[in-house]
């Protein structure tokens, strides 16, 4: 590898790094992640029955058990921030795997470093919490990639690894249909382009039936397809690209895919009017246009899913980008400016940010958790879902919550929408307290159901935070509460502490 490659990847991973650094919270889902990790390693086996709830459950389907291991392992032996570490070495595997598979399919150099940057930024708002399990899926895909362009050489031999690689992705993250739907998509663009296809079928068909290979058998597979195809119109992330909520946002990626499209639409314009149609879709490579429609497909549906359409644009978009503009004369410090800006961005963004725990003070009810702990108040609590695992996280076995972001692993479909009703104070909005009473509410100012139930007398407000509230029953209510301390450092310290065990 000469100097200019080093110099290269180098210049990548600080920026990742100092990126993976500006991030203010952690992932709403990471502390169930935690706790499902730390009954595999500290407790001996794979949880398939929910203990955190109050509320009726089924089979706790955890299609992300293995990533809770993997999580869980970092925490426990390197410590919190290994978490932030394992976030930004992920996503320079990915970049790194990408540009291997560009040297694998281009004559043109692979390390032009601004295309990586934009496509970087254009993914930042998607990825700015360490560490989330779908990365292991975008790192994966990106794998099957490099796997399935050196099968296109040549390399067969390499189509045997891929099943034993579906057993491990599924067991991590149930994004492994991403995968399966991958090698689908070499198997239909290879017998576009007239070439050898069948061994791609037989592939796909092998690596489904290792899908069978995890702790529930073969049940598990009808919820990872449901899981992987049901709809979540209450889940933003899952709401799509052009929906009314990010009309005005996602604004770096939108810019990024239209530059993709006109890249790609001026190169094929340009094929066709050299060779004409019919030649040019002679030779045009079917797999290439599959991959990047399917993902732009999944990108526009999906806000979540955005990150496969950059990954694919790097492997199949890059060469075009490249080839529009190579013959343009730049100056010859071109480069070195490049590398200096983004040099500087990265050491400028170490500079201004301590490299330091997201408490997420401002996005968790953090204060809200240490004061029921303090003042050891026991039952059972009701938030809104995404708060859900935190709160069990730090509060479990003394409480038990209503639900989390597990909501298709584990509880039923009716439970959103009855959330839903109570918090924007609908009229059955006390269906939710008839069939499902709580002890302890922690609510969100910003709702409608906050001020309805400040002003009830059967609950009594025992603290209120910047934005949230804890009311307790009047049955547990007590004259005198002690308050949480006010001290940043002290979060930060103890944001990892549970009081679960399982040996």
């Amino acid at each position: 590898m000469g100097k200019k490659n080093i110099l290269f990847y180098i210049t990548l991973f600080l920026l990742i790094l100092a990126f993976s650094m500006t991030t203010t919270h952690f992932d709403f889902d990471l502390w169930a992640r935690l706790i499902a990790g730390m009954g595999v390693i500290d407790g001996g086996h794979v949880f398939t029955e929910d203990f955190l709830s109050y509320t009726p459950v089924h089979t706790w389907w955890d299609h992300e058990w293995g990533a809770g291991v993997i999580f869980y392992a970092f925490l426990k032996f390197l410590g919190p921030y290994s978490l932030i570490i394992l976030q930004a070495v992920m996503l320079f595997l990915i970049f790194f795997t990408a540009s291997k598979i560009l040297k694998l399919k281009s004559k043109e150099t692979p390390y032009n470093i601004l295309f990586y940057f934009f496509t970087l930024m254009a993914v930042m708002e998607n990825l700015n919490n360490p560490i989330r399990c779908h990365m292991f899926s975008f790192l994966f895909f990106t794998v099957f990639i490099y796997i399935l362009e050196k099968v296109r050489q040549g390399n067969n031999k390499l189509l045997f690894i891929i099943p034993f690689m579906t057993i491990l992705w599924n067991n991590i993250h149930g994004g492994v249909v991403s995968g399966l739907g991958l090698i689908g998509m070499y198997a239909l663009g290879e017998f576009l382009n007239k070439k050898s296809y069948l061994k791609y079928i037989i592939t796909l068909a092998i690596s489904l039936l290792t899908l069978i290979i995890n702790p529930w058998g073969y049940k598990y597979i009808k919820f990872l397809f449901m899981a992987n195809t049901m709809q979540r119109p209450y889940i933003v992330e899952w709401w799509g690209l052009f929906s009314k909520f990010y009309l005005f946002k996602q604004i770096k990626f939108k810019l990024f895919m239209l530059a993709s499209v006109i890249i790609e639409t001026i190169s094929t314009y340009k094929d066709i009017k050299l060779n004409g149609i019919k030649t040019w879709y002679e030779k045009a490579d079917k797999v290439k246009y599959i991959v990047i429609l399917s993902t732009l497909y999944l990108a526009i549906s999906h806000v979540k899913l955005l990150p496969f359409f950059a990954i694919a644009t790097i492997c199949f978009v890059y060469d075009d980008f490249y080839n529009l503009i190579k013959n343009i004369e730049f100056p010859k410090w071109k480069n070195k400016i490049v590398y200096i800006s983004i040099l500087c961005i990265s050491i400028f963004t170490f500079l201004i940010k301590d490299f330091s725990l997201p408490v997420g003070i401002n996005k968790y009810p953090v204060k809200e958790v240490e004061f029921i702990k303090l003042n050891n108040l026991k039952g059972n609590i009701l938030s809104n879902f995404g708060f859900g695992s935190y709160i069990s996280y730090k509060l479990y076995p003394n409480n038990l919550i209503y639900m989390d972001g597990r909501y298709e692993e584990v509880y039923y479909d009716y439970m959103v929408p009855v959330l839903k009703e109570f918090f924007l104070a609908y009229p059955n909005w006390k269906q939710l307290l008839t069939y499902f009473p709580p002890d302890i509410m922690i609510l969100e100012k910003a709702y409608p159901i906050y001020e309805v139930i400040n002003n009830s007398n059967d609950w009594q407000k025992a603290y209120e935070g910047e934005l949230f509230g804890v009311f307790v029953s009047n049955k547990i209510a007590q004259k005198d509460y002690i308050k949480p301390t006010d001290d940043i450092n002290y979060y930060k310290n103890t944001l990892f502490s549970t009081g679960i065990k399982f040996k």
